[in-house]
């Protein structure tokens, strides 16, 4: 497995529990909204942050995407 894989992975796993989500509803969102582009896109400056900053950026992203991150409601789409 490659290092941006691995990143990608870990990514993944950390927003999971962050956002209280299962992998596939991590997968499936990362997926539709291009989150795993910007992971291999942004892979050098992001591998070098913690965790806590790379689940703000993705919520960033996302919420530049359509979403609007919502504590009682982890992730709901404003474009639907």
């Amino acid at each position: 497995m490659s290092k941006e894989m691995a990143f990608t992975v870990f990514c993944l796993g950390n927003y999971k529990t962050y956002r209280n989500l299962n992998g596939r509803e991590v997968s499936l969102l990362f997926d539709r909204y291009g989150v795993f582009d910007y992971i291999r896109e942004f892979y050098d400056v992001l591998h070098t942050t913690g965790h806590n900053y790379i689940n703000n950026d993705i919520d960033i992203y996302l919420n530049s995407r359509g979403y609007i991150i919502n504590e009682n409601h982890p992730l709901q789409n404003t474009s639907e």
